[in-house]
């Protein structure tokens, strides 16, 4: 039973119940997940007596810290999403026995090569005296914190006066098909969700709606696990968040991944339990999951408000929406910029469209954007704003403090993440290269030092619709990294799928992967031409499940034994030289026609054979259950004699199972 659920039952809070049960003599972890069913039942019905002398020893969990004597330093250590039993005590610097050993305190049996996501892991972390910090890459990190500190910078050099109300930035986040799409078109009354393939969001758009006479900007994130660099970047740029989980699956591995994007930005944040009025929904479930979590509902003495919504029926959406108003005015000294000056903004969304050039989604953030301002971005002029439109495609001339606008008039395309600025002259900028900014999206990433040169290689040509869904991927193919196969990116861009695409690809050994990308007819003639093979795919996880097929497929196949049940051998009616028919009784198992058997006398291997035929009194059978006697017929050059015993087994090929680096 889950520890939550055990609390939740006897009415107590999460934390003072871990608090308090082994102080009654139950040997129970701090951080406890989990609790056998035998004690959590013993408990229950001991309450009575157990409950008044938890109350005469009841601790708050503040009171329990403040009693520990002297200062404790925790070690901060950086921890996957994902990662093995054994790899966690690498990286802890503990004994694996220790580990294992803490792991069974808290009711979780693993093994050395099990996985544990990270929600589990940091909570033993914690439990055995650790700091945990899910893990980014310092490129990632360095660019996010650039654009928070870039934006204090901005706002610290306004005079109080020059700063005005702003609509505060709302990111929605969340696991894969839980409802955020589905959530911001209700609010804005608008279709958005056929646009996307799957009902996966593939990149992110900013949209804004009206509530009480109050503005909100909304920025939809994509879900899938591919994309947490730009749920992060979502998250940087938002003052507010909503955390969306769906009732009827629970909290997912994105939920947590997101939950700890925002709270690594310092987001205030509100949960919406969507999907309330589907069969199988538990709303109390949820919100004890999340306790465990630390995040504590409001209505438990927390600071968290939980919202149930059902996004597609519209089903508390206005008390969502009055609660994000809420949240936003507590954080209204924060929510302000200065409109009558020249714009800064972040890029959230790029891409090439055939017939309007480079054109990406900048979310302004301080000042205004007018049509004609230059863009520049690093010092470098990089392009002219040509034209502005809505999340409606409506044509602006301004776009104001906390509007996300598409933007038309760039030279080069962005990245996201990019800051860029509105100028209203272009002396004293260097024109950008466009050859800096295509390596930026075109060179092959280095390869990791620990790859072995030996190793089968899979070389691919990586093609995107827009830029943060290429970087995206790119990502998720560099964390493939097995022990008997790996992925190589030998060239990656934005656009069509050209002839150079199929010439590289070609030279290169390599396979054409284009996301959301079309491929040119000249193109496609030369890659039959040339033998070179192009895949199309509209959905990321299935590019990637694609590449991980193809990277099995280079593994070569094991046999696996998979054994059925074991057999004593009572009497022998008949014996030839390849064949034996004979009588036995199944001690363990099942026995089934045409498995394999492993013969043995006296404990010691003598041979193998085949049943070839099963009989059960006169009558032929496929199967014999444990207990049975039997009559059989097996192949074999082995002389049988009775008391000998058959491990009965068969065999299944597949391909070899991918070891993770």
């Amino acid at each position: 039973m889950n520890i939550s659920e055990l609390a939740r039952r006897l009415h107590v809070q999460l934390e003072e119940l871990r608090i308090g049960l082994p102080k009654l003599g139950f040997d129970i972890g701090s951080r406890a997940v989990k609790i056998d069913d035998r004690t959590a039942w013993k408990i229950i019905q001991g309450w009575s007596k157990l409950g008044r002398q938890f109350e005469a020893l009841r601790v708050k969990p503040d009171e329990e810290k403040i009693e520990a004597a002297g200062p404790v330093v925790k070690r901060l250590v950086k921890l996957p999403q994902v990662l093995t039993v054994r790899d966690f005590a690498a990286t802890l610097s503990v004994p694996i026995n220790k580990l294992i050993s803490v792991l069974m305190k808290n009711g979780i049996l693993a093994s050395l090569n099990e996985r544990l996501d990270y929600a589990t892991a940091s909570i033993i972390a914690e439990d055995m005296g650790f700091l945990p910090e899910p893990e980014t890459t310092t490129q990632e990190t360095d660019k996010m914190e650039a654009i928070t500190d870039a934006l204090k910078a901005e706002l610290g050099n306004e005079s109080a006066e020059s700063l005005k109300e702003r609509p505060p930035v709302i990111v929605i986040m969340g696991h894969v098909d839980h409802g955020k799409t589905t959530l911001l078109d209700t609010i804005r009354k608008a279709n958005v969700v056929s646009q996307e393939a799957g009902g996966i969001t593939q990149h992110i758009g900013a949209y804004q709606a009206m509530h009480k006479g109050r503005v909100l900007t909304f920025v939809d994130t994509p879900g899938h696990a591919a994309f947490t660099t730009m749920r992060s970047r979502g998250a940087r740029v938002a003052d507010l968040a909503v955390l969306v989980v769906a009732a009827d699956d629970g909290v997912q591995p994105q939920t947590i991944e997101a939950l700890h994007i925002i709270r690594a930005a310092g987001v205030p944040f509100l949960i919406a339990v969507n999907k309330v009025d589907k069969e199988g929904a538990d709303f109390e479930r949820i919100k004890s999951k999340f306790s465990e979590l630390n995040v504590i509902p409001e209505e438990w003495g927390g600071k968290t408000p939980f919202v149930p919504i059902s996004a597609k029926k519209g089903l508390n959406i206005d008390v969502m929406l009055e609660t994000l108003l809420t949240l936003a005015e507590v954080e209204k000294g924060k929510i302000v910029a200065n409109p009558d000056r020249e714009a800064f903004g972040t890029i959230i969304e790029s891409h090439l469209d055939p017939g309007e050039g480079a054109v990406a989604t900048v979310l302004v953030q301080n000042g205004t954007l007018k049509r004609n301002d230059y863009l520049v971005f690093e010092n470098m002029l990089v392009g002219r704003v040509r034209a502005m439109r809505d999340w409606n495609s409506k044509i602006l001339d301004l776009a104001s403090p906390g509007m996300p606008v598409r933007v038309l008039g760039f030279k080069v395309v962005p990245s996201v993440g990019d800051i860029v600025r509105g100028k209203v002259n272009a002396a004293g900028f260097e024109k950008a290269r466009p050859d800096l900014f295509r390596a930026k999206i075109s060179a092959a990433p280095i390869e990791a030092e620990h790859r072995a040169e030996e190793l089968p290689m899979l070389n691919l040509v990586l093609k995107t619709d827009v830029e943060g869904s290429l970087e995206a991927i790119a990502v998720s193919l560099e964390k493939m990294r097995f022990t008997e196969a790996a992925a190589k990116i030998i060239g990656k861009g934005v656009g069509m799928v050209g002839e150079a695409d199929v010439l590289q690809a070609a030279a290169g050994n390599a396979t054409i992967y284009a996301f959301n990308a079309d491929v040119a007819e000249s193109a496609a003639n030369l890659a039959a031409e040339k033998g070179v093979r192009v895949k199309s795919f509209r959905i990321i996880y299935d590019l990637l499940d694609d590449v991980k097929s193809e990277l099995e497929g280079m593994t070569g196949v094991e046999v696996m034994r998979v054994a059925l049940g074991r057999v004593i051998l009572k009497q022998i009616f008949r014996s030839e030289k390849s064949y034996i028919i004979a009588g036995g009784l199944v001690e363990d198992g099942k026995i089934i026609a045409g498995a394999r058997v492993n013969i043995l006398r006296k404990g010691a291997p003598l041979g193998e054979g085949k049943i070839e035929g099963l009989q059960s009194g006169r009558q032929e059978a496929k199967e014999i259950p444990m207990g049975s006697e039997f009559g059989m017929k097996i192949n074999t050059r082995v002389t049988l004699a009775e008391g000998d015993i058959l491990e009965v087994f068969t065999e299944e090929k597949k391909k070899k199972t991918l070891t993770p680096q």
